[in-house]
């Protein structure tokens, strides 16, 4: 197995004031990752799958498990909670990853998803500098992804974030984001404060 980016590991302060962890994901995080997409609504669910589920599919899920940390990068956000004598609970609030385009090393697509009653908090901002900053870092210099025209809160991350939405010809639901990365991207200073 790939060494494990520790260099990755950060805690940084939400909107609504929670101490919340981001770290790369591991292959035995599988059940905290079935968790997270059970927990989300219908609507978050669609906007980031496109399908309505409600389940993680098995195969889907073995993809997600199948982590290089060099051609599939995955990010998660989580809380650990008080839940009762000596028990935390570990819950994740967020996700996001990419994938190295297998025909051009230096193109990714990425995907990311935050908890409903995380949105607005700072954590889709927080995911999405760490996973450029790593993919500069490790030579990719486009990062693309499509989103649903109706997802309003991923264009406004992702134009906020300097990425270029163009109109999905082959479907009018999508809308291509797409953002150019500099070498000094893989030096961008991430504040542990997000809002």
């Amino acid at each position: 197995m790939p060494r494990y980016p520790v260099h990755l590991i950060d805690i940084v302060v939400a909107a609504n004031s929670r101490r919340v962890t981001i770290r790369p994901m591991l292959p035995q995080d599988l059940e905290l990752q079935r968790e997270f997409f059970r927990a989300l609504s219908d609507n978050a669910r669609y906007c980031r799958f496109m399908t309505p589920f409600n389940e993680l599919p098995d195969a889907l899920a073995q993809r997600f498990g199948q982590i290089d940390y060099r051609g599939h990068l995955a990010l998660l956000a989580e809380v650990f909670e008080d839940r009762g004598e000596t028990m935390v609970g570990e819950t994740m609030v967020g996700e996001a990853r990419y994938v190295v385009d297998k025909h051009d090393q230096s193109i990714c697509e990425f995907a990311l998803a935050i908890a409903d009653e995380w949105q607005a908090c700072g954590l889709g901002r927080a995911l999405l500098q760490r996973l450029e900053r790593q993919a500069a870092r490790s030579g990719i210099r486009r990062m693309v992804a499509d989103a649903l025209f109706a997802n309003k809160a991923m264009l406004g991350l992702a134009a906020h974030s300097g990425y270029a939405l163009k109109t999905n010809r082959d479907d009018a639901r999508l809308v291509r984001l797409e953002k150019q990365l500099s070498a000094a991207a893989a030096s961008l200073t991430l504040h542990p404060l997000v809002a």
